[in-house]
């Protein structure tokens, strides 16, 4: 059975977060982790919102080590969420390096952002070598990515090109086709951009979800959801 714990952590960012972690059973030997970022604050996202816990309990469940926190200025996290998410991306830069510090064992991380959090996923570069690095996009919000983050597009797209350039990263996309801020026919265009950006090296794979919103509030949708998921984690994340 996992153990969870739940502390505000102080990073070096000049914040303290809220930050949960899920520890699988020792006898279990696992090396895999996995980061749960959730949606804009500044529209209630949290910790617990209910897509994301379904995502955290499908990973306890596959004997994941499971990290999920509220960002900057949620819950019982200190600091005020920024405008851009550049502040955000750093706070999960050095959560992550304060969690491998503590458990040299790991040998995979996934990044699993969901909405907005999916922006702030991509920030984070592809970690050493002995370390296997995945992301996954979930709902990525690309018609109002620009209002999110104070204009800040060309960012995102950059870091999103990073990623797509290094051999060693691995991605799953995975959207709606009633997506109800972003339209089925500009993630088909933009995914098509990913699958031709130049020098392209990540293992990239892109699965649009029928009759799923942005909010994977029916069954259907959330075990189309849960089944993809875990498969694909444990094709990229296996030893």
């Amino acid at each position: 059975m996992s153990v969870v714990s739940r502390e505000v952590t102080l990073l070096r960012t000049g914040v303290a977060l809220e930050v949960a972690a899920s520890y699988p059973p020792p006898n279990r030997n696992s090396t895999r982790a996995a980061f749960c970022l959730h949606p804009w604050s500044w529209l209630g996202g949290s910790m617990y919102d209910s897509t994301i816990q379904n995502i955290v309990k499908s990973l306890k469940d596959n004997d994941f080590y499971v990290v999920y926190y509220n960002s900057r200025g949620v819950g019982k996290s200190t600091g005020w969420p920024s405008f851009t998410g550049k502040a955000e991306g750093s706070d999960l830069k050095e959560l992550v390096q304060q969690f491998l510090d503590h458990h040299p064992q790991i040998k995979s991380v996934t990044f699993i952002g969901y909405s907005h959090g999916s922006l702030i996923a991509t920030l984070h570069p592809v970690l050493p070598s002995h370390i296997k690095t995945s992301y996954v996009l979930l709902s990525y919000p690309l018609s109002p990515r620009g209002l999110l983050t104070m204009f800040h597009t060309k960012v995102y797209a950059s870091a999103l090109t990073w990623l797509l350039r290094d051999a060693s990263a691995s991605l799953l996309v995975i959207y709606g086709d009633q997506d109800n801020f972003t339209s089925h026919s500009k993630y088909e265009a933009w995914t098509e951009s990913l699958r031709k950006t130049e020098g392209a090296k990540a293992q990239l794979e892109i699965l649009p979800v029928a009759q799923a919103s942005h909010f994977w509030h029916t069954e259907s949708s959330r075990a189309t959801l849960k089944l993809t998921l875990e498969g694909w984690l444990m094709k990229v994340t296996a030893e």
